[in-house]
C-alpha cells in the first residue's frame, strides 16, 4: 500500500483498515516512510481523528513493530505507570522507588522531552554515567534482581513509536488523544506491563486543556488496555500549574530526591502516594487504597524506598553519589528571582508560561534535535493560594547566562497573578476511570 493513499484517506476522514495501519506503522519503522510523510499523516490523524478500534489497532501495531517482553517468565505481576506529561513532573522518580520497595516489580521505558520541559530519561541523565538504553536481557535481569527499571525506547521495543514520538513534539500534533493513547500503551503493551496506572494531566500546562478532554484521554487508554487483557486505572490531574515547585531536569531529580528523603514539597507527596497506592491495589499488595496509601507512606518515610531508587541508579551505572549528596548534580552559574509587584494572594501560576520560559532557558527543546541543559530551570517559592508580600520571590530562575535570566524573568511576569482577597488551592486530581 503506498503511503500517500493512506494519508489522503485519513485526511479525507476515512476510517483506515487494520491492513493499511499496520502497512503504514511498518513503512515507518523500516524507515521507507519519510518524515514529511509520516509528519502528513499524524497532522491528518490529529484533525480527523481514529476511532477505537483504529487507534487499538494502531497500538498492537507499534508494540509489535518490534520484541514485546514477557515479564511473567520474571515476575508474577508486573505493574507500571505513566504521566501524559507536565512541567515540573517528575512522579516516575518517586512513585516507582515507592512501588518497587513495597514488593512490586515495575518495569518502564520513558521518553525524553515531549513539551514544554525534559522528559523522564533526560532528567536522569543529570546522574553521572546513568544508562537509559538496556538491552532485552540486561532489562529482564535487572527487573529480577533489582525490581525496578527505568530506561528508554531501544530499537527492540517499539521501535514505530519511538520514531513516531520524536516527530509529534516538533510537528505540533502532540495533542492527538488517539496518537497519544497509542502512544503511551504501545510502550506499555512492548514492555510487558501487566497492571497500568496512567496520569493523565489537564490544565494549562497540558497536552489536555481541561478535565473533559483529558477524561477523553484516560477513558480511550483504559479501554484500549481493558481490550487487551490489561488492568488499567486512569486518574485525571491538575497540570494549571507545574507539578512540584522544580522546573527544570537536575532541579526536578533533586526535588524527587529530596522527596524520597521525606523533605519534598506536601502536595507533590500527596500526589506521588496517590499514584502510588492506585498501583498497589492493582498489584493486589493492597487490599484498599486506603492500606496502600499506607503502604506507600511507609516506604518513603522509612527510607526504603530511597534505597531503591538508589540501587536504580546503581543498576544502570549512574554514580549512587548523585543520590546521597543532590549538590553534586549539575547547577546553572546564574540565579535571579522573580518579585511579588503587591500583597496579596497567588491566583495563577501559569504552567504553560512558565515551562516555556523553561524551554528558552534550554530546560526542554524546541525540536527534536535540541540538546539539554541539564542545569538550568525554574523553583516556584509560591504557588496557587500561597500569601505573599510585597518584594517576596514568586520563583527563582536557574540561568546559564544573564541575558537568559533577564529573558526568563520576563516571560515570567504574566505567569503569575496576584488577588486582593483568597484564593484557594488547586486540587491534586479531578476523577478516576476505570474500566
Amino acid at each position: 500500500m503506498r503511503a500517500v493513499d493512506i494519508i489522503a484517506r485519513k485526511r479525507d476522514g476515512a476510517e483506515l483498515s487494520t491492513e493499511e495501519i499496520e502497512s503504514f506503522v511498518a513503512g515507518l519503522t523500516s524507515g521507507e516512510i519519510p518524515d514529511y510523510q509520516v509528519s502528513a499523516w499524524a497532522m491528518a490523524v490529529l484533525w480527523r481523528g481514529m476511532s477505537l478500534r483504529e487507534t487499538t489497532d494502531l497500538t498492537l501495531a507499534m508494540a509489535r513493530s518490534g520484541e514485546m517482553l514477557d515479564l511473567s517468565r520474571v515476575v508474577p505481576f508486573a505493574v507500571d505507570k505513566h504521566s501524559t506529561g507536565g512541567v515540573g513532573d517528575k512522579t516516575t522518580l518517586v512513585v516507582e522507588p515507592v512501588v518497587a520497595a513495597c514488593g512490586v516489580p515495575v518495569g518502564k521505558m520513558s521518553g525524553r522531552g515531549l513539551g514544554y520541559s525534559g522528559g523522564t530519561l533526560d532528567k536522569m541523565e543529570s546522574i553521572a554515567g546513568f544508562q537509559t538504553e538496556l538491552s532485552r536481557d540486561r532489562f529482564l535481569q535487572q527487573l529480577r534482581e533489582v525490581g525496578l527499571v527505568l530506561c528508554g525506547q531501544t530499537a527492540e521495543l517499539a521501535p514505530a513509536d519511538g520514531r513516531l514520538y520524536a516527530l509529534r513534539d516538533v510537528t505540533a500534533t502532540v495533542p492527538s488523544i488517539p496518537l497519544i493513547a497509542s502512544s503511551v500503551m504501545s510502550k506499555k503493551l512492548a514492555g510487558g506491563a501487566q497492571g497500568i496506572v496512567l496520569d493523565v494531566k489537564a490544565g494549562q500546562g497540558a497536552f489536555m486543556p481541561n478535565v473533559r478532554e483529558a477524561s477523553r484521554l484516560g477513558r480511550l487508554m483504559v479501554q484500549i488496555g481493558t481490550r487487551l487483557g490489561r488492568q488499567v486505572v486512569a486518574l485525571i490531574a491538575d497540570m494549571n500549574q507545574p507539578l512540584g515547585r522544580a522546573v527544570g531536569n537536575a532541579l526536578e531529580v533533586r526535588e524527587a530526591v529530596n522527596t524520597l528523603q521525606g523533605q519534598g514539597p506536601r502536595d507533590f507527596e500527596e500526589h506521588c502516594l496517590t499514584v502510588a497506592a492506585h498501583m498497589l491495589v492493582i498489584a493486589r499488595q493492597a487490599s484498599s487504597l486506603a492500606r496502600g496509601r499506607g503502604l506507600a507512606r511507609a516506604a518513603l518515610h522509612e527510607g526504603r524506598a530511597l534505597e531503591k531508587f538508589e540501587a536504580l541508579v546503581r543498576a544502570q551505572g549512574g554514580d549512587p553519589a548523585f543520590i546521597r549528596d543532590p549538590d553534586l548534580l549539575p547547577s546553572a552559574p546564574i540565579r535571579g528571582s522573580l518579585s511579588a509587584w503587591s500583597k496579596g494572594w497567588v491566583s495563577e501560576a501559569n504552567a504553560r508560561l512558565i515551562g516555556q520560559a523553561s524551554v528558552q532557558l534550554g530546560a526542554g527543546r524546541s525540536r527534536k534535535e535540541d540538546p539539554i541543559d541539564h542545569a538550568v530551570g525554574i523553583v516556584l517559592r509560591h504557588k496557587v493560594g500561597d500569601k505573599v508580600q510585597l518584594g517576596d520571590a514568586l520563583c527563582d530562575v536557574h540561568a546559564r547566562t544573564q541575558e537568559q535570566l533577564e529573558q526568563a524573568l520576563e516571560e515570567l511576569q504574566p505567569a503569575f497573578r496576584i488577588a486582593r482577597r483568597p484564593v484557594d488551592s488547586l486540587p491534586l486530581f479531578y476523577r478516576t476511570i476505570r474500566a
